[in-house]
């Protein structure tokens, strides 16, 4: 690698480290694989940079939870078909131990996106059930902000390769690096600085859209007539947040999101997906969702439909909605014309959805709430949290007031207001 590489990626650590956790001094901090990608041992050398930088920062320790994702693969071959209920429970109780005493999260995700898409789908279904319930104490303190977390990408072999088909075998994962860097934007002069400025953008939006607590929201592109109500007192975030414990950090790198929650029962009409949806090692294309009362009543899929079928039927919250998000479509995600079958990076392209749980911040108090109190003012309870993009340059969305007076908010896929 060159010294221009050396030194973007000298910066991307200070970024994950600065903006995404704003690592304190004598905190602690664990590095794990998201819940269904396991981060490859090639991505070792990038993690010791990590490791290496936390320490300089201030860090008092760091413990980094390996896997592989061809362990994993070796397993759905040939472990007995009836032992994939197991689980090694000490991965849970780490991260459940470091969120609970108010440490630093730290998930890469990092994988190949065809590696499991020969295997058998209920197999890969009870293992994404399975994790699911392990992990639910740890996503229910994420999802509350208990602590300062990020979620973060780095490329591997198998998915540089899926992107990047069309140039040389050897020149696959530089250019998906050099292109991480571009949108998490390294190379600026100032990364820190670029992203602090970015972030207050996305706070002045979010300002302008809770001052005008909007009572339902419309969308309406090709194959998408969405009628979807919002809570009282929702709450837009976008950009950086402050943890429970008054940290502020930056959840996603890159983001370019809006987004709040909707009222669970209030969502009218038909959505189509604008991208493939690759979740848990799946993949679903060319699919449409019809809502009624809040829930899906029709789910078609061109390609994945009954792994469509399964998620949506996890839990009673699967098949409600549990986040809306505006990205406009100049986003430098979408303009780099990239699919990146990952869907930290594709759902900051475009405008999205969720389908499963909510995230208390997004209602006011909420992160003080019961599950029973969360729900029945309309936040969505679930096992998943599933985003999938819904946008384009087609796009039209409008906020409805409580007075019924209709305002645009953005207007083929671009903000439709000033801030």
């Amino acid at each position: 690698m060159s010294l221009e590489f050396d030194q973007n990626l000298e910066k991307y650590t200070e970024v994950i480290l600065k903006v995404g956790l704003n690592l304190q001094k004598g905190q602690r901090l664990l590095i794990f694989q998201t819940t269904f990608a396991s981060f490859p041992l090639e991505l070792a050398p990038f993690v010791e940079i990590l490791v290496r930088k936390a320490y300089q920062l201030g860090a008092r320790f760091v413990e980094v939870l390996w896997d592989h994702p061809q362990i994993h693969l070796i397993r759905f071959q040939h472990a007995p078909r009836d032992s994939f209920e197991e689980f090694p429970t000490w991965r849970r109780d780490v991260k459940l131990e470091f969120a609970e005493k108010g440490d630093a999260i730290l998930g890469i995700l990092a994988s190949n996106p065809d590696l499991f898409i020969e295997q058998d789908p209920d197999l890969m279904d009870i293992r994404r059930r399975t994790s699911l319930k392990h992990n639910k104490p740890f996503n229910k303190l994420i999802s509350k902000n208990a602590t300062n977390w990020t979620v973060i990408a780095a490329p591997v072999d198998g998915w540089a390769n899926k992107i990047f088909p069309n140039i040389a075998p050897d020149k696959r994962k530089t250019k998906l690096w050099d292109t991480i860097f571009d949108i998490c934007r390294v190379k600026q002069k100032d990364p820190v600085s670029a992203w602090n400025d970015h972030n207050n953008k996305l706070h002045a939006r979010r300002r302008f859209l809770n001052n005008k607590q909007y009572s339902t929201l419309k969308l309406k592109a090709p194959g998408t007539d969405l009628v979807i109500g919002l809570p009282k007192k929702h709450i837009w975030i976008g950009g950086s947040e402050k943890s429970q414990n008054g940290i502020v950090f930056t959840a996603n790198l890159p983001t370019e999101e809006i987004f709040t929650l909707p009222h669970k029962d209030k969502i009218e009409g038909v959505v189509t997906a604008t991208k493939p949806l690759n979740y848990a090692g799946s993949r679903i294309e060319d699919f449409k969702l019809k809502f009624s009362e809040g829930k899906v009543i029709e789910a078609t899929a061109g390609k994945g439909q009954k792994f469509l079928d399964q998620f949506i039927k996890t839990d009673e919250g699967a098949s409600r909605l549990g986040e809306i998000a505006l990205v406009p479509h100049s986003s430098p995600i979408s303009q780099s014309g990239l699919l990146f079958y990952n869907s930290l990076i594709d759902e900051n392209a475009s405008c999205h959805i969720a389908l499963g749980r909510a995230y208390s911040p997004c209602l006011e108090n909420g992160e003080k709430m019961s599950d029973e109190e969360f729900m029945n003012i309309g936040g969505n309870m679930s096992l998943i949290h599933v985003d999938f993009m819904i946008g384009s340059g087609e796009m039209d969305v409008d906020g409805i007031l409580e007075n019924g007076t209709s305002e645009p908010i953005m207007r083929s896929g671009e903000w439709a207001f000033e801030v």
